[in-house]
């Protein structure tokens, strides 16, 4: 399954809503979807990152990671992460639109 990537603003991150909701599809048993190792390779991150997400020890990560993860684990990226967007990025582009106006 390949996920469309988009381009997120600038200032977006996205925040793992529960770490068990993703134990639920990564872990070494048969029933997982697939191994955190695995998981990590296959995102292409150190394999200690996805272990901080599942022992909640980490709750955020770059759009780019959590569509990565949403993919690999074939689950829309809405399941496991809400975005968050920086207050910022948030005044910035109020700023762009006001001025659009």
């Amino acid at each position: 399954m390949t996920t469309p990537y988009r381009r997120w603003p600038k200032g977006t991150w996205m925040k793992l809503k529960s770490p068990g909701l993703l134990r639920a599809f990564v872990g070494p048993e048969d029933d997982k979807k697939m191994s955190a190792r695995k998981l990590a390779r296959y995102v292409d991150v150190h394999p200690s990152f996805i272990d901080h997400l599942l022992a909640d020890r980490r709750r955020s990560c770059e759009p780019k990671t959590a569509t990565r993860i949403a993919e690999a684990l074939e689950v829309p990226v809405e399941v496991l992460f809400d975005v968050q967007v920086s207050t910022t990025a948030q005044r910035n582009g109020k700023k762009k639109t006001a001025l659009a106006a």
